[in-house]
């Protein structure tokens, strides 16, 4: 899973540093500085709402996919901590339980609506406290 968010993490953090006012960055080349000098002491800084942002919502959209999860977690009946270890998440535990017809009102058709619910309720509060953070540290410009 740390595979795939690194793509999602670098793509999202770059459209936050281009976000950052052009007068900023020709600002700290005036003032002398070096462009590693003004990417780590202006750039970051003024976009690290949106890159913190960008991180969440990465997690977000990695924990929100079904098949790549779970083919890559290892469709393992496992809970742990430990990334070397191979785990069931909760779209690998819905999509064991419903590759085969799953009658209405069973346990497992109940479970599955769960864990879906579940899944659910952990990307909408990844996502809002994605939004929050953007809105408290997000810094306005000219």
């Amino acid at each position: 899973m740390g595979i795939m968010i690194i793509p999602l993490i670098s793509s999202l953090s770059e459209d936050a540093l281009f976000a950052v006012p052009k007068s900023l960055r020709e600002a700290s080349y005036g003032m002398g500085a070096t462009r590693l000098q003004t990417v780590f002491r202006v750039l970051v800084p003024a976009a690290s709402s949106g890159i913190i942002v960008s991180v969440i919502l990465a997690i977000s959209r990695a924990v929100g996919e079904t098949m790549i999860v779970a083919v890559a977690a290892g469709m393992q009946p496992r809970l742990t901590f430990n990334p070397l270890v191979p785990i069931e998440t909760i779209t690998t535990f819905i999509v064991q339980v419903s590759l085969g017809d799953v009658a209405h009102g069973t346990i497992e058709f109940k479970t599955i609506f769960a864990a879906g619910i579940t899944l659910f309720v952990f990307t909408f509060i990844l996502n809002n406290i994605s939004y929050i953070i953007k809105k408290r540290y997000q810094e306005q410009y000219e």
